[in-house]
């Protein structure tokens, strides 16, 4: 597999070297914001999980504090999120949807949906770690019905492996008995296909679904279900069919309304910099007309824009 990412490991990787970097930057009056965005956004997260106990060992402090004391605002929250290894951040993410007041559902659909079942697993693992709770536990006291329920099932990171030949026919048609053909909707079975086929399976069901009732899966969700429940199935479909493409609408979205959702756009930045962020810029182009990049700079400002246009890696 190519790699997608538009941030890849340094070549040169010195951890000493950067650490030493980055205390000059922070030395004296007033920080240096661009030495110290540019050289975190040119290094993997690896290579930055190196530079902290590197810059611990020679300066006695630890780095994230150091940072904290010298930066602020949407540049600070950044910052942080590309030292803090990708599933802490996402077990930070879930965490803080989950504990504030009220549920950023959002964020929850957005990683349970679009995450490999090894990244959960890992997810869940940090999520324990770093605040000593159950991620599921914490998930069923939140939400509540078939949310709840499908939530779970993508929580266990276990989707079923390649395509079933035998069972596509039959699950299109169990879908369409349990939506359109019927008076009232069968959750269970939605929830339950979703949930746990493959996404290759999730593809050609959808095809022959279509076949079958002449209309998009996603249509008859959304004539079918409402609220969270309708959120999250769609971003299952959505992912299903391209996660690129789905991450691709989520940045459109949280840049194209009125003020910019900052928070939604910095974790997709971040989280997807070096997992598919080349192939969400192709789609973003393909979509909306526009590149990525420009639209980036169109709605943010700047050392938080500097930094976003690097994670972004160039204009298409």
């Amino acid at each position: 597999m190519a790699y997608r990412g538009s941030v890849r490991p340094f070549v040169n990787f010195d951890a000493k070297h950067d650490a030493e970097v980055l205390h000059k930057a922070m030395k004296g009056i007033g920080t240096d914001e661009d030495v110290v965005l540019m050289l975190l956004a040119a290094r993997s997260n690896d290579q930055r999980q190196q530079i902290k106990p590197a810059y611990k060992t020679a300066y006695g402090k630890d780095l994230v504090s150091a940072l904290k004391s010298e930066l602020g605002g949407l540049l600070e929250s950044l910052i942080l999120a590309l030292l803090t290894p990708p599933s802490s951040y996402d077990a930070s993410q879930l965490h803080k949807a989950l504990k504030g007041a009220g549920t950023d559902d959002d964020a929850l659909i957005e990683i349970l949906a679009s995450r490999t079942g090894e990244q959960i697993l890992d997810i869940v693992k940090a999520y324990k770690k770093e605040f000593n709770g159950e991620l599921e536990k914490d998930i069923c006291g939140d939400t509540s019905g078939h949310y709840q329920k499908l939530l779970v099932i993508l929580l266990q990171g276990s989707r079923e492996e390649g395509v079933d030949e035998e069972k596509i026919e039959n699950d299109a048609k169990v879908l369409y008995d349990a939506g359109e053909g019927k008076f009232g909707t069968d959750e269970e079975k939605f929830i339950t296909i979703l949930g746990n086929r493959s996404a290759e399976h999730l593809r050609k069901v959808f095809d022959a679904y279509e076949e079958l009732c002449g209309s998009d899966i996603e249509d008859s969700i959304e004539g079918e279900t409402t609220g969270n429940l309708e959120n999250l199935l769609v971003a299952v479909v959505k992912c299903a069919r391209s996660v690129p493409e789905f991450f691709a609408e989520g940045l459109y979205r949280s840049m194209r309304r009125a003020g910019t959702d900052d928070y939604t756009l910095m974790r997709m930045m971040v989280s997807r910099s070096e997992e598919d962020m080349l192939d969400i810029r192709a789609s973003f182009k393909k979509k909306y007309g526009a590149s990525l990049y420009t639209t980036i700079q169109e709605d943010t400002a700047g050392d938080y824009q500097k930094a976003l246009l690097y994670l972004c890696g160039g204009n298409d």
